[in-house]
C-alpha cells in the first residue's frame, strides 16, 4: 500500500512537471489564465520595479481595495467547507485514497480574479483557485471547491492532459454533473419541466461544460460543442468517486459521503 501511494505521488509530480512544460499562455491561447491575474505569465509590466515598490503596491491594493478582507473571508469559507460540506469531504478523502492528499495551504489558494469566474484548477501548480472577490458565500465556495476538486481528482486518477481539449471537455462534464445542475436550476433556465428531467439535466451539464471549455480555450462555439458531444456519453456516465448524480436540497451528497466509507475512501479513524 505504501509503495503504491509513493508511486502515485511520484507520477503526480511527473505529470505536474509535464503540464508546466506544456501550459504556457500565449496571445493565441491563454488556457484560461486571463481570469487569474496573479498567474498570467504574460503580464511582465512590473518586472523592472524594485522589490520595495512591489511590496508597497501590494500593501496599497490590499489595504484599500478590500482584498485583505476578501481573502480572510474566503479562507474561512474554505475551512468551513472542508469540515462541513459532505461533497467536499468526499472529494478530499477520495484524493487522499489515490495518493494525492490535498493540503489546504499548498493546494488551495484564495486570489482575486477577473469577472465571470468563481474559481479554477491550475494544473501547472496543481492548485485550486477560489476567486475571493467573486465567491463570498459559503455555499458558493463549497460548490466551487467540489467542482475544482473533481478536476484535481481526474488529474490524479487519469493524468489529464490539459492541452488536449477532449480531456478538458471530459473533466468539465464530470464536474458540472456533480455540482452545477439540478432540476431547479434547469427549470429556472427554461431547460426543464417535471416531465423531462433526465434530458434536461444532460442539457444543463452540456451547456455548463461548453461554457467552461469556451472560457479556457480559444475555439469557436461549434468546435467546443462538437468536442463536448463527442465525449459526453462516456464522461457523463463516469460517476467516480461520487457514485451518483447529486440533487440539490436532497440527502444525495450526504449519502455519497457515507457510501464513500464502504469504497475505502476514508481512513478507519476519520
Amino acid at each position: 500500500m505504501s509503495n503504491t501511494k509513493d508511486t502515485g505521488a511520484n507520477e503526480g509530480k511527473n505529470q505536474e512537471h509535464s503540464n508546466k512544460e506544456k501550459l504556457k499562455p500565449t496571445e493565441e491561447e491563454d488556457y484560461g489564465y486571463y481570469f487569474y491575474p496573479d498567474r498570467d505569465t504574460r503580464s511582465k509590466v512590473d518586472e523592472d520595479k524594485s522589490f520595495l515598490s512591489k511590496k508597497w503596491e501590494k500593501f496599497m491594493r490590499s489595504g484599500y481595495s478590500g482584498d485583505s478582507g476578501d481573502q480572510l473571508k474566503c479562507e474561512s469559507n474554505v475551512i468551513w467547507c472542508k469540515e462541513n460540506d459532505s461533497q467536499v469531504k468526499l472529494m478530499l478523502a477520495a484524493l487522499k485514497s489515490k495518493g494525492c492528499e490535498i493540503n489546504l495551504g499548498r493546494h488551495i489558494s484564495c486570489e482575486p480574479c477577473r469577472e465571470r469566474c468563481n474559481g479554477g484548477y491550475d494544473p501547472n501548480s496543481n492548485q485550486i483557485v477560489v476567486c475571493q472577490n467573486n465567491t463570498r458565500k459559503k455555499d458558493v465556495c463549497c460548490s466551487v471547491l467540489a467542482h475544482e476538486l473533481t478536476h484535481a481528482y481526474d488529474n490524479c486518477r487519469a493524468k489529464v492532459d490539459f492541452t488536449d481539449i477532449e480531456h478538458v471537455a471530459c473533466t468539465e462534464i464530470r464536474a458540472s454533473n456533480f455540482t452545477h445542475c439540478s432540476i431547479g436550476t434547469s427549470m429556472m433556465n427554461g431547460e426543464a419541466s417535471p416531465w423531462n428531467y433526465k434530458e434536461a439535466h444532460q442539457l444543463c451539464v452540456k451547456n455548463k461544460a461548453l461554457h467552461s471549455v469556451l472560457l479556457v480555450r480559444n475555439v469557436s462555439m461549434d468546435e467546443a460543442a462538437a468536442v463536448v458531444d463527442k465525449v459526453f456519453d462516456k464522461c457523463y456516465a463516469d460517476l467516480e468517486p461520487v457514485g451518483r448524480i447529486p440533487r440539490k436540497y436532497t440527502r444525495d451528497a450526504y449519502l455519497s459521503f457515507v457510501e464513500g466509507r464502504t469504497h475505502g475512501y476514508f481512513d478507519k479513524d476519520s
